[in-house]
């Protein structure tokens, strides 16, 4: 009988399932979009029950569509959105609030109060991070001090919280499994990345009682089993999606590299067994690993809008009627006629850190069109990206030379050599661009015993497109020095 991984991706704004045999081929894919809540300017949520009943069918879907029977998965791998918060009832498993999205910048000022209290030199040196409401330990704070009772209900032991891998868990288990993985972990800025334990500085600081978090594992874990048709099939991974894409690109050694283009997008270079501290506003955090290895770490910077510009061109401003209509257009123009296009909605991530940056258009003129403006989004993604590479070139004194990508957008020729030109750097698409999901996948996989080693993964692994730099060195200098006086236009605009 076939053996089949079954990989869970659970999104930002979808939920997908994917079927990978033993030769790490896509079987079948089934995706479900979900609704984005914004209650309140720079608010953003999701129902934690859309996210797993999303998730839940289409994990169905793609059994019954393909006829595959529960007893011939070998395992299932989930991989999920990071620092997406979530608050339930231990013993009902209800959500006393929507999730909190990783976007959402309602925690700001409590990032500000854990500043004004001199925690940042402990946050940056204890959890790898810097003080940010991106991360999932002020949601969580925010949850307990808006919900009526929810503090005190915390505190006796009633509530349990968690990022999104926890929660599928614990649906998933029908509640036995109260877990997360260090990848995920390390993304909440309560997670001590060197010991690799909860941090009762931070715990104390902003009252988060310790009976609340889940227990942390090595991504490639048995976390418990789901009953699917009346077989019980093993959860042999949980992974952030970043850490999950790092593995499936195969990025395994010291100075690999990769590039997700997806809602936001991710740089990651894998740092071997220890962590690097950054000079450059990047952040350090524990990269995917195996049940009795030694810690990975990786080094990562975080652009919050990638191709979530392109879906806001598509649903807000009516501009594309598909999101791979953004590549037509851009290639209809040279180029911009000068407009660049800083795409802040939820504020500025990596290196800048800008909680109270928001978007703005600049270098408008009576002759800017619209495929204009939809370019200038396309190579806002690139130059967000090539801000990233820079910061990790000088954090790590290894010059990119090639970088690998992968997600939704790197799917889009335009802007892949746009990527390879801005960046003067190689851009290697593999042939299978889910690589979230097959890292996920992969790592189950390994803890199954369907795959050996890493090397056999290697092996597994299929080469793409490759793009090369073509732009004069002269004109990627002079876009560069308009794209930073652009974001310097959008910078602590937000009270």
């Amino acid at each position: 009988m076939q053996p089949y991984i079954l990989a869970l991706d659970q999104g930002t704004t979808s939920s997908r399932a994917l079927l990978f045999d033993r030769e790490q081929r896509i079987v079948g894919m089934e995706q479900r979009e979900f609704p984005q809540l914004y209650p309140r300017e720079g608010w953003v949520e999701h129902d934690p029950m859309e996210i797993f009943s999303s998730q839940y069918s289409v994990m169905m879907e793609l059994l019954a569509k393909h006829g595959v029977k529960p007893a011939e998965l070998a395992a299932i791998g989930i991989a999920n959105q990071r620092e997406t918060t979530i608050v339930w009832e231990r013993d009902t498993g209800r959500p006393v609030y929507n999730a909190i999205v990783w976007q959402c910048r309602r925690t700001a000022p409590l990032v500000d109060n854990l500043v004004s209290q001199g925690l940042t030199d402990h946050i940056v040196k204890t959890t790898g991070l810097v003080p940010d409401a991106y991360f999932s330990a002020t949601k969580i704070k925010w949850i307990l001090d808006h919900v009526d009772g929810a503090a005190e209900r915390a505190r006796r032991g009633e509530l349990l919280a968690g990022t999104v891998d926890s929660w599928l868990i614990w649906k998933l288990t029908g509640g036995a499994v109260h877990a997360t993985d260090y990848s995920n972990a390390s993304r909440t800025m309560l997670f001590n990345i060197h010991t690799r334990d909860w941090d009762e500085t931070l715990l104390d600081a902003l009252g988060i009682p310790r009976a609340m978090l889940p227990a942390v594992f090595p991504s490639a874990h048995l976390y418990g089993t789901t009953n699917i048709e009346g077989t019980a099939v093993p959860i042999a991974a949980a992974v952030g999606d970043q850490q999950a894409a790092l593995f499936g690109q195969c990025c395994f050694d010291k100075g690999d590299a990769k590039n997700t283009y997806g809602t936001g997008c991710f740089l990651l270079m894998h740092t071997g067994g220890a962590p690097c501290a950054s000079g450059n506003g990047l952040l350090a955090t524990i990269a995917a690993g195996l049940e009795g290895e030694a810690p990975q770490y990786a080094l990562e910077g975080s652009v919050f809008i990638g191709g979530a510009v392109i879906q806001w061109l598509r649903d807000e401003m009516r501009f594309i009627t598909e999101s791979a209509d953004a590549e037509y257009h851009a290639g209809k123009v040279p180029d911009t006629g000068g407009v660049y296009f800083v795409p802040a909605f939820t504020g500025l991530g990596a290196p800048y850190w800008d909680m109270y940056a928001r978007g703005c258009i600049v270098g408008l003129s009576r002759g800017t069109s619209r495929r204009h403006l939809i370019r200038a989004a396309e190579e806002s993604i690139a130059y967000q990206s090539r801000d990233l590479a820079r910061a990790m070139e000088k954090d790590t004194g290894v010059p990119l030379r090639t970088l690998k990508v992968d997600g939704g957008a790197s799917r889009d020729r335009f802007l892949m050599q746009f990527q390879a030109d801005i960046m003067d750097c190689e851009i290697r698409r593999p042939a299978l661009s889910e690589t979230t999901a097959l890292g996920a996948a992969s790592l189950a996989g390994l803890a199954a015993g369907l795959w050996q080693s890493r090397d056999a993964l290697r092996a597994l692994r299929r080469d793409g497109a490759v793009f090369s730099p073509a732009m004069p060195p002269a004109k990627r200098e002079a876009l560069l020095a308009g794209w930073a006086k652009a974001v310097e236009r959008s910078r602590a605009w937000a009270a």
